[in-house]
């Protein structure tokens, strides 16, 4: 059976967030908030099962946003980093406060996160797109992946 390309850029799309930010998530949340081990572990469970819904859903957001963006490195760094910062910090900030951060350590935790992805929104966009050529899918912002329907 061969699957859509509607499937495949689903799949992409959540296995890329899955698999990058369960290791980026764990250093924030261990080294950087201070959270126990196993507050580690409920993160990481906890956002594996949320990124399942986002991870498509982030991966339009960033199509669209990186539609504006120009053909310079500069100007895909910015579009890619803020359509990071700006979908993920608030959905992470919840994850991590379920997870039992409070206090200093959520506002370690959130500030944490939010410099990773002002660091790590290029690098992101990039292995994203990685991801969707094994999938045989274009890179994001070409062309809007969310509007083919197979």
């Amino acid at each position: 059976m061969r699957l859509t390309e509607t499937r495949r850029a689903f799949i992409a799309d959540t296995t890329a967030l899955i698999l990058f930010f369960t290791t980026t998530g764990v250093i924030n949340e261990r080294f950087i908030a201070g959270m126990e081990w196993e507050q580690v572990l409920h993160a990481r469970l906890l956002g594996a099962a949320l990124m399942v819904p986002v991870g498509r859903p982030y991966g339009m957001w960033r199509d669209w946003l990186m539609q504006r963006s120009g053909h310079g490195r500069l100007s895909q760094l910015l579009w890619d980093t803020f359509a990071l910062v700006s979908f993920q910090v608030p959905i992470y900030a919840a994850i991590i406060a379920i997870s039992g951060a409070s206090g200093w350590a959520l506002v370690r935790g959130v500030l944490g996160a939010t410099s990773m992805m002002l660091a790590l929104g290029r690098p992101y966009g990039a292995f994203l797109n990685w991801i969707r050529a094994l999938f045989g899918l274009p890179p994001g912002g070409t062309r809007p992946m969310s509007v083919n329907i197979d």
